[in-house]
């Protein structure tokens, strides 16, 4: 009997993020370390790396709360950081692709009447740096068009999930305001305030 393959970091990242589109809560990583394991197969001890690579390519948001950090995503706003980063690495793609294009002429055109040069061995040296620069460039590309391709295309259909979040959200702002006015007794403006939270909030039509 083969051994079965554990999750590459991509499938990782892609099975991370299917919590946060599924539950649509709000985790400590202690809490996503107990769930990972036991619902998307991940490894607790993984956990925290896969965490800090979504939140550093933008997918997923935290805060600081009191001594505990909080981690959450909404579905949009994870579909527009894809798509900012894998615009952003297509267009170093055909400026690396058109950089080579031109390398390449100049070479075709220093071999003409001449023998190998200084200039013609330092334009072979940048392209071929450019030539590597390119296929990283690729496999990138191709890292974050097949990031958890089933959501994004669910996302794709419809924007009634995130919708529908967000006002969750919302909502759960409105209720943790109006108990922090009753406990605390403190004014709503200044609840806004402490929080960043807009005077304008409200719900999405």
């Amino acid at each position: 009997m083969s051994k079965k393959k554990g999750l590459n970091f991509e499938e990782k990242r892609a099975r991370m993020m299917e919590i946060f589109f599924e539950t649509k809560d709000v985790f400590q990583l202690k809490d996503l370390e107990k769930i990972a394991p036991k619902e998307k197969g991940i490894t607790s001890m993984s956990v925290k790396e896969i965490l800090q690579s979504l939140v550093d390519d933008g997918m997923v948001d935290t805060d600081r709360i009191g001594t505990s950090n909080y981690f959450w995503a909404f579905p949009s706003k994870a579909l527009h950081a894809r798509k900012r980063k894998l615009d952003e690495l297509e267009s170093q793609f055909a400026e690396s692709s058109q950089k080579k294009e031109a390398l390449q002429k100049s070479i075709e055109k220093s071999k003409i009447g001449r023998e190998d040069t200084a200039e013609r061995a330092a334009l072979l040296e940048e392209l071929a740096a450019l030539r590597q620069k390119k296929e990283q460039l690729k496999t990138e590309i191709e890292k974050y068009r097949e990031c958890d391709p089933d959501v994004v295309e669910e996302m794709r259909q419809t924007n009634q999930v995130a919708k529908e979040a967000a006002n969750r959200w919302t909502d759960n702002i409105f209720s943790v305001k109006s108990w922090a006015k009753r406990k605390f007794g403190f004014e709503e403006s200044r609840i806004d305030k402490c929080f960043g939270i807009p005077e304008d909030l409200d719900y999405i039509d």
